[in-house]
């Protein structure tokens, strides 16, 4: 085949040619559609002119392509016969029969995908490309499919005798080193996204405690699929006496730093709340701790507490998302200030609030990744995810993925998601009969001691304990009853309440002092009545009160028959 018949219409080419406007083409080269003529320049002005190399428009088409180091294969007209392959794809697959249909020609060419591109190259006239393909010698290839037209012959008609002029021009150049850094890469990548993962995961609840007055259900999402997850976090504290913490928060910034910092203020937020301690002391620890860790990473958190005695969730933000609340009727709240700033800034004295939460209510803690987009404001889309909980029903696992699903989180999310769902629920019947309250004022002196006793032996008696919880219940109430009158100031009261797990028996009154156990010695007259509860009892502890004052309980877990 003669290819100086043959014009290829190469990406750039005109370009590069317009470019060259110092090098004047003759006018045969000009008209017969062959690639552009380029000049050949000498390394030195002293150069002989024996030493010159010659031009590209000296040396024939084959010539040139034959030098190619990359695959080229001519195909021409509509069955794309094969015209000719250089002799670097000779060396690549083999030799080829000529005139022979591509598909049986070069029959590599179809694991990369390449024939339906033949058609499209030929009826667009456009070059395409396809990068990066594996062919059948292991090696990858980026080919490019350019179309070329034949020249003319003077009578009008192409070289073949009148068919089809027009083919394509297949140009595999091998990116095999660029492939495997890539897939190196990648994998080096997903390696990284693992582990960060993993970590984050691992520093997570892997199973949420389960209070005995709420149900909870918890998700997390990791964002995007890069090694750059986030710093989302969540956790639910049993606190005793019937009390349970909830919190959520998130460090800003990604990867596996985000994660560590994360894993430091949950771990630092189940020991402060051992404490007991209210929701905006809590906060202000964490601040400082924050601060501590690192002073470039700031963290948003909302940590609240639930007190199935008062129906309401007292709670703190520190730059976090306000808490939503749906009731029975599905009515939507949001809860409001207090917010301060987030944990790590400093400077700031935080407060607490309260947002009821009643029996039938459901409550939602989340982070931004739930309801921020890029291109929404946030407070449609905190707006959006109220409308979804108003319309979410179920347990709180099918809160969660509602509420998922409603703001669109799918695997390749580019934000980490993390969503806290607690459900105060309303009993009846049976189950009402297992989760009961019983309260009495201690008013008087030293005879409200035997009338706090009686008053527990009947609810007890009522609650048809066995006999020894009967008996050892009577006696933790004695104790803390004598405590508080011996130590502490009116208003005094006691209030007993069981649940389906444990028995509760709690002393409140208006001195913040909050007794300790000790070691009494023989002759000590009084000391040895916390060391009696916490020696009966499965679990004891005390706290201050919101408005003044402390709270002595002990508990006592019930066999399941």
């Amino acid at each position: 085949m003669n290819f100086t018949r043959w014009s290829a219409r190469l990406p750039g080419t005109q370009r590069r040619a317009a470019a060259r406007t110092d090098t004047a083409l003759s006018p045969d080269r000009r008209a017969d559609g062959s690639v552009p003529a380029a000049r050949a320049e000498q390394l030195t002005d002293e150069a002989p002119p024996a030493a010159e190399v010659p031009g590209v428009d000296e040396l024939p088409v084959r010539d040139v392509l034959d030098r190619v180091p990359a695959l080229v294969a001519l195909l021409r007209g509509p069955e794309h016969r094969l015209a000719y392959v250089n002799d670097a794809y000779v060396a690549a697959f083999g030799v080829r029969d000529l005139g022979v249909r591509a598909r049986e020609a070069l029959p590599e060419l179809d694991e990369p995908g390449l024939f339906p591109l033949l058609d499209q190259v030929q009826r667009s006239g456009r070059p395409r490309t396809l990068k990066s393909r594996k062919a059948p010698d292991g090696r990858s290839y980026t080919f490019t499919c350019t179309p070329v037209t034949e020249t003319k012959t003077e009578t009008g008609t192409g070289s073949d005798g009148g068919r089809d002029g027009r083919g394509v021009l297949v140009f595999a150049t091998d990116v095999t080193d660029h492939a495997e850094a890539a897939g190196r890469l990648r994998a080096s990548e997903r390696s990284q996204r693992e582990t960060a993962v993993t970590l984050q995961r691992s520093l997570l609840p892997q199973k949420l405690e389960e209070p005995d007055d709420l149900r909870v259900a918890a998700t997390y999402h990791p964002g995007g699929t890069e090694a750059a997850v986030g710093g989302d976090w969540y956790d639910v504290i049993t606190l005793g006496g019937g009390r349970t913490a909830l919190v959520i928060g998130d460090v800003m910034g990604r990867g596996v730093r985000a994660a560590a910092v994360m894993g430091q203020l949950r771990t630092a937020v189940r020991a402060y709340a051992r404490l007991d301690l209210p929701p905006h002391e809590v906060l202000q620890l964490l601040d400082g701790l924050a601060a501590e860790i690192d002073a470039n990473q700031i963290a948003t958190c909302v940590y609240a507490i639930h007190d199935p005695n008062e129906g309401r969730l007292v709670y703190a933000s520190a730059g976090h998302l306000p808490i939503l609340v749906r009731d029975e009727d599905g009515t939507v709240q949001r809860a409001e200030e207090p917010t301060g700033p987030p944990l790590g800034t400093g400077g700031w004295i935080h407060t607490s609030g309260s947002i009821g939460l009643p029996p039938g209510s459901t409550a939602v803690l989340y982070t931004d990744g739930l309801v921020e987009r890029r291109d929404e404001d946030l407070d449609e889309g905190i707006a959006a995810l109220e409308r979804a909980l108003s319309g979410a029903a179920g347990t709180p696992q099918v809160v969660c993925d509602r509420l998922i699903r409603s703001a669109g989180v799918t695997p390749e999310h580019d934000d980490d998601v993390a969503v806290l769902v607690l459900q105060h629920p309303a009993r009846g019947g049976a189950e009402a009969e297992l989760f009961r309250n019983a309260a009495l004022e201690l008013l008087g002196g030293v005879e409200a001691a035997p009338r706090a006793r009686a008053f527990a032996s009947g609810v007890l008696t009522s609650w048809r304990f066995p006999t020894d919880l009967h008996d050892l219940g009577v006696l933790a109430t004695s104790e803390l009853v004598a405590n508080s009158l011996q130590h502490g100031t009116p208003p005094m009261r006691l209030r007993l309440r069981r649940t389906d797990r444990r028995l509760i028996i709690e002393v409140t009154d208006g001195d913040d002092h909050l007794p300790r156990r000790r070691r009494a010695e023989p002759g000590d007259e009084s000391g040895r009545g916390i060391a009696i509860v916490a020696t009966i009892a499965s679990n004891w502890g005390s706290r201050r009160t919101p408005g003044g004052g402390k709270a002595v309980w002990c508990e006592f877990v019930l066999h399941k028959p």
